[in-house]
């Protein structure tokens, strides 16, 4: 085995440009519905906005900060930066090439998307009646001369930057120049015009708005109007306050406000906005050497595309999967019998809601503990737990306050909860609470937990692939219940038995077992890994998967995102395969199986192999004992792995080649678990 510095490591946000380059490559595949084509073009493009927000920002954040004694990270991350650059530069070229094929697709299905310099007379006397129903007084232009930063600006947002010609100068051409904002978050981003002749006619609000520069600029004297778009992105990292005296909810609070205020690190602009123009931008938002300007086509922020207009054409959409649904009488009986799971989108999450549901009225339930760390807008989660507390239930819920972007809404949520009387905490400082778990403790019999692969949220369970575990087994139910008690009291020594947590001994379990699965197979008995996750970065992780592999242990991954392993130039007998699956659902589960001689073991649960997660995060992984839940984690895994369709080959090279394998599924592994449940269902 090679030192530890010099095994093959792909850097994790090199790694992540090669995953959002299979989400494009989902938009360019002709057999993939228009409608869903344009959303997988919205996703690479909003991925990319919270990728330079957040991990770009902070390899800057390294390069410009660093000491001296840490020069080797300064270097990595000038070497990142430099190859996510180049990489955007070429995936940019093919990611217009690809909006433009499907718009033109997608007019050849009489869905025409039009500029202002197409539409009719007709048309143009519907964008006047818009102006004056719709836009009238939502947008003021702001002269460029009258402000020194755009730092009251939000990088959400779209902005025309204006030249126009003064009237009041006849001798010669003079501009004044100015900016707003496209009202989209009131308006939307593309407006849909009257149908005519069997076509369906949509333009983006950007036009529309500059059909009505006239009337926008009416009385400033100014004619002979240019528009062009610009978007910037801010650096995302919230400044926490060390005063003891503020407590977390202050701290959370005061730090959001300096994410509003981050400094501007990427500019994307229309690549025929005139110099002077262009000059006035780029001195209001003060950029560094390190940061990213790109020249781009006319429309910024395509993440809009996810929400583009459907006109009623079905059959330019995936056709529908509704959710299997579990029908029962009494689901927490149910789980006494036996331990169950659902696996979300394909079931359907109303089995979870109907446990917390039950809970909050079976009079046999003294208390409930949830962790939560994303919620949907109007949770139901949130109402059983109300419930539950009104009924005068013991509730506990932890509340992870810096979960990114997410951090505003969960104050909200906290504070309905308090209000409620459930006793709400705040996790670890320190440590980010990224474990998805229940307990529901009884009065008299076994209590209850739930282990999550995602998140307790409404929204996620549509389109996440997610696995819930749902067990009455006394010796997980333990662990768990204390879970919550090291959360609440993290001073206090604990030691789990069954459960896998970090950052306590998760990772050094992680590895123990890897390396019995190299003794055994040593010993000629049994010996495999397959892995179902999303990330994998962590270095020991990614050398302890290497030795293994070497050591001839037949090691299978599915890695929906950052992966640091290097698969090609291998030797032969080392049996290292990654694929990676891009379709209609994100793929979120985590399922961990280790051949272990032939006694298989399998966990499931939230954490990925990322030193974030490993070391930084109170995560979760719950080991499956129940004989009918391991078969379906088994099954999971094994069609991912049989995925020819959809599946990508990951080898650190960033092709994204077609995965290859034995006995193919004959369609994509997530339509082939769908039909497995509907079978089942109906059987």
């Amino acid at each position: 085995m090679k030192k530890k510095a010099d095994f093959p490591y792909v850097e994790r946000d090199v790694s992540w440009m090669y995953f959002n380059r299979r989400v494009l490559q989902e938009a360019c595949k002709e057999d993939v519905p228009l409608l869903e084509r344009l959303s997988f073009l919205g996703i690479y493009s909003n991925n990319f906005d919270e990728f330079f927000r957040v991990r770009v920002a902070s390899q800057n954040r390294i390069i410009e900060w660093a000491g001296k004694q840490n020069l080797k990270e300064v270097r990595t991350a000038k070497m990142t930066v430099r190859q996510i650059s180049k990489l955007n530069s070429k995936y940019l070229k093919d990611y217009e090439t690809a909006i433009a094929d499907v718009y033109a697709a997608l007019r050849r299905e009489n869905v025409c998307l039009i500029s202002d310099s197409e539409v009719t007379e007709e048309q143009m006397e519907f964008i006047r009646d818009y102006y004056s129903d719709r836009l009238d007084g939502l947008i003021v232009p702001i002269w460029f001369s009258a402000v020194k930063h755009l730092d009251y600006e939000s990088d959400q947002s779209i902005y025309l930057a204006v030249r126009a010609v003064r009237d009041d100068i006849t001798d010669r051409t003079a501009y004044d120049y100015s900016y707003f904002e496209l009202p989209v978050q009131s308006c939307g981003r593309f407006i849909r015009l009257p149908d005519k002749d069997g076509k369906s006619y949509i333009m983006y609000i950007d036009d529309v708005v500059r059909c009505s520069l006239p009337r926008i600029f009416a009385g400033s004297g100014c004619s002979g109007f240019e528009s062009y778009a610009f978007k910037f992105t801010r650096d995302a990292e919230m400044e926490i306050d060390d005063d003891q005296r503020n407590g977390i909810l202050q701290k959370v609070s005061k730090g959001l406000k300096s994410r509003k205020k981050g400094e501007p690190l990427r500019v994307v602009y229309d690549g025929n906005m005139p110099p002077d123009l262009l000059r006035r931008v780029m001195s209001k938002l003060d950029l560094g050497r390190n940061d990213t300007v790109v020249d781009s086509g006319r429309y910024q922020n395509h993440k809009d595309l996810m929400k583009f207009p459907h006109c009623g054409r079905k059959d330019l959409e995936y056709p529908p999967m509704p959710p299997v649904r579990i029908h029962s009488e009494s689901i927490v009986r149910d789980i006494l019998q036996q331990d169950r799971f659902i696996h979300v989108p394909y079931h359907d999450f109303s089995y979870f809601l109907g446990l917390l549901h039950e809970a909050a009225v079976d009079r046999n339930v003294k208390s409930i503990k949830i962790t939560l760390y994303r919620l949907a807008k109007d949770s139901k989660v949130i109402r059983a737990l109300v419930g539950a507390a009104r009924n005068g239930k013991k509730v506990t819920a932890v509340v992870e306050l810096l979960a990114r972007f997410d951090e505003e809404s969960n104050m909200v949520w906290a504070q309905k909860l308090r209000d409620a009387g459930v006793k709400v905490i705040f996790g670890v400082e320190g440590l980010k609470v990224h474990s998805k778990v229940v307990h529901i403790g009884m009065k008299k019999g076994p209590d209850i937990s739930c282990v999550s692969t995602g998140n307790f949220h409404e929204g996620n369970a549509r389109s996440y692939t997610d696995c819930i575990m749902m067990t009455a087994s006394r010796r997980i139910t333990d662990d768990v219940n204390l879970l919550f008690e090291f959360i609440e009291k993290p001073y206090i020594p604990v030691k789990f038995k069954e459960l896998l947590v970090s950052p306590n001994d998760m990772k050094k379990k992680f590895i123990s077992m890897i390396n019995t699965e190299i003794r055994n197979h040593k010993a000629g008995k049994p010996a495999g890994i397959m892995i179902k996750i999303n990330h994998v970065t962590d270095r020991d992780m990614v050398e302890k998967i290497y030795q293994a592999a070497k050591e001839g242990v037949p090691v299978d991954l599915l890695v929906r995102g950052n992966c640091s392993l290097v698969t090609e130039d291998l030797p032969v007998t080392c049996h290292l395969k990654v694929c990676g699956i891009i379709d209609r659902f994100l793929e979120h589960s985590r399922i961990f199986i280790f051949t272990a001689g032939g006694t298989e073991k399998i966990y499931m649960g939230s954490a990925d192999w990322m030193p974030r997660n490993l070391d930084n995060r109170i995560e979760v992984i719950a080991p499956v004992y129940d004989p009918t839940l391991k078969i379906e984690m088994k099954r999971i895994v094994e069609y991912g792995l049989r995925d020819a369709k959809q599946g990508r080959i990951v080898d650190g090279s960033g092709e994204n080649r077609p995965w290859k394998c034995e006995n193919p599924l004959p369609c994509g592994s997530q339509q082939a678990l769908y039909e497995y449940y509907k079978s089942i269902d109906t059987e």
